[in-house]
């Protein structure tokens, strides 16, 4: 076998490989005499059927076959002896299939590139400290109270954080137009889901009201036919309901799993899930900046094969989070909305994978365990969690990575400038600002534009367990 290797342009490769016809035809003799002894014919005794015959009817698929195969591994066998390492799936094209005469084909793909890590010692990193209050306590018992709330019906006037259902009807020079309208809507007055009046038109309203609000979307609305347009919204209210805050009482304290002690065993128990919520944001955030010096400091070529997979990756995992489980073709969301993310994830990858072959580093049990009984804490019986994880193969490769890419932060915070800052409780919580990366082609996000209508913000639950489900 001959073997060529020539560069194209960056990280391309083409490989020219040339095959003795021998090879090939000595497999496809060798498969027309292995179907020559099983193949049966009227007229013939079973492997009495003439080679010629067999071959007439079965040499074409034959040596199709044996060419492929061929191919496949003779390019393998290339990759070996040329020393080289492809970073995605080769462009196979044949040059010669002539029968007969040597095969001829090419093969082209990108490699890995040379990475050179940057400076650790250049790479800032903020460390927060904070202390957990009594008052950041009582704060977050009070989240959890207004995350189970719940309304009761009232005859009073609507104020701010009542909740209203209605009627309404939207208009522009007196015609209504589509999707401005909807029937036993709920809103609450001060969530700011609703253009700008809507909601403060509604204050001072009773059950059985009727009112025209006489208003003008914005003119950065995200529907272009409606921004900066005067329009009209015929309301009819249905029902006022006021909040209603849970007490805390045992009932309360029950629904997190604390079923003895009262507040003071609660108070307890909210502040140990705060506390590894703060220790993993610290960790998070500090993780965060470390990866964006990294990236900061290195220049990374980017195989566009990988980038590519990446972007398919993305796609797929937009389909099941949002596709709604309808059938719909990932590849049908554009690339571009997913390119700075691919690029960035690739380019992480590739210098994590550098740093771990320079440094040899293995996945540390240690830090594998205490990753597990991390992520097993929260529930009622850590312990069962923590058997499930090490009796799954798969869940436990992740733990490894997860555990390698902690080795990797801590080796470049021994040569980071580490500087720690306390800070409040609630501060601590927030992610940091990621740095402007070299692999980034577009840093800045559009503002998510608002609807007419939208339900009630989510906000994230602080819960005393990951099993805890919201009954407000």
């Amino acid at each position: 076998m001959q073997v060529s290797l020539e560069t194209l342009s960056g990280l391309e490769r083409k490989l020219t490989i040339e095959v003795p016809a021998e090879k090939i035809d000595n497999q496809v003799k060798s498969r027309l005499a292995e179907a020559a002894r099983t193949f049966q014919m009227k007229g013939f005794r079973k492997g009495k059927v003439p080679i010629k015959v067999i071959k007439n009817r079965f040499g074409k698929g034959l040596r199709q076959e044996v060419l492929g195969e061929v191919m496949n591994e003779s390019y393998y066998e290339a990759l070996s002896k040329e020393n080289v390492k492809p970073a995605g799936q080769p462009k196979i094209e044949p040059t010669n299939l002539k029968e007969g005469e040597n095969l001829e084909f090419t093969a082209t793909f990108e490699v890995y590139p040379e990475i050179e890590p940057g400076d650790f010692s250049k790479i800032a990193v903020e460390k927060r400290q904070a202390e957990i209050s009594e008052k950041d306590i009582d704060n977050m018992i009070q989240t959890l109270r207004e995350q189970r709330k719940h309304f009761h019906g009232t005859d009073r006037a609507a104020k701010k954080g009542d909740r209203l259902t209605v009627d309404f009807v939207g208009k522009i020079k007196g015609e209504e137009f589509e999707g401005g309208s909807a029937k036993d809507a709920q809103i609450i007055i001060g969530s700011g889901n609703m253009i700008p009046g809507f909601e403060d038109g509604l204050e001072g309203l009773k059950k059985g009201d009727s009112k025209t609000l006489k208003l003008k979307f914005p003119k950065d609305y995200h529907k272009e036919d409606l921004a900066g347009k005067a329009c009209e919204f015929d309301v009819e209210v249905k029902a006022v309901a006021e909040e209603h805050l849970p007490e805390l009482n045992e009932d309360f304290f029950k629904s997190f799993d604390v079923q003895e002690g009262g507040l003071e065993s609660f108070r307890e128990e909210v502040k140990k899930n705060m506390e590894r919520e703060l220790r993993n944001a610290i960790k998070n955030n500090v993780k965060t900046q470390v990866i964006d010096g990294l990236v900061s400091e290195t220049s990374v070529d980017l195989p566009k094969s990988m980038v590519d997979n990446e972007i398919n990756n993305l796609r797929q995992q937009a389909m099941q989070q949002y596709g709604g489980g309808q059938k719909i073709d990932p590849s049908l969301l554009p690339a571009e909305m997913f390119q700075a993310q691919a690029e960035q994830r690739v380019s992480v990858g590739l210098i994590l994978n550098e740093i771990i072959q320079r440094n040899k580093l293995k996945a540390d049990p240690t830090k594998v365990r205490e990753i597990v009984e991390g992520l097993a804490a929260g529930y009622e019986n850590p312990q069962e969690v923590i058997a499930w994880y090490y009796s799954d193969k798969e869940q436990m490769a992740q733990i490894e990575v997860m555990a390698l890419e902690e080795s990797v932060i801590d080796l470049i915070l021994e040569k980071a400038k580490v500087e720690e800052k306390s800070t409040s409780y609630e501060e601590a919580l927030k992610p940091v600002e990621k740095k402007a990366r070299k692999t980034d082609k577009k840093a800045e996000k559009k503002a998510e534009p608002k609807t007419t209508e939208k339900p009630a913000a989510a906000e994230k639950e602080a819960t005393a367990k990951p099993s805890d489900k919201d009954e407000s």
